[in-house]
């Protein structure tokens, strides 16, 4: 855990979000500013900045999160389809340095 780092606040409990899922390895929340009409991310729970940062024992834990993303992108009513974003580092417009993956979608493909 990161303690300057919002979403390991998040997986605390000090900081309130509106969550969907839970298990011991991943939190998945709504974002505050959403960008499309349903909008959430999954975030592991061990602090890994980015994508870039990820190693080869986070493999498994990489693959939960893809496998739970259809899962709960269903549960949102994403009947139709959604998009999956890991914006990586600065340069990739990764505005949180915890790895988190952006579930969108609900809008068309224009909305997107």
């Amino acid at each position: 855990m990161s303690e300057d780092c919002i979403f390991c606040k998040i997986v605390a409990g000090a900081i309130p979000a509106r969550k969907i899922y839970e298990d011991g390895d991943v939190i998945a929340f709504h974002d505050i500013h959403p960008a499309a009409p349903v909008h959430f991310m999954i975030v592991p729970k061990v602090h890994i900045a980015s994508l870039a940062d990820a190693e080869a024992q986070h493999e498994a834990l990489l693959g939960r999160i893809l496998l739970r993303a259809p899962i709960l992108a269903q549960a949102q009513g994403l009947h139709d389809g959604f998009r999956t974003i890991i914006n990586t580092g600065k340069g990739g417009g990764q505005e949180v340095m915890h790895l988190h993956v952006h579930i969108m979608g609900g809008g068309g493909p224009r909305a997107l």
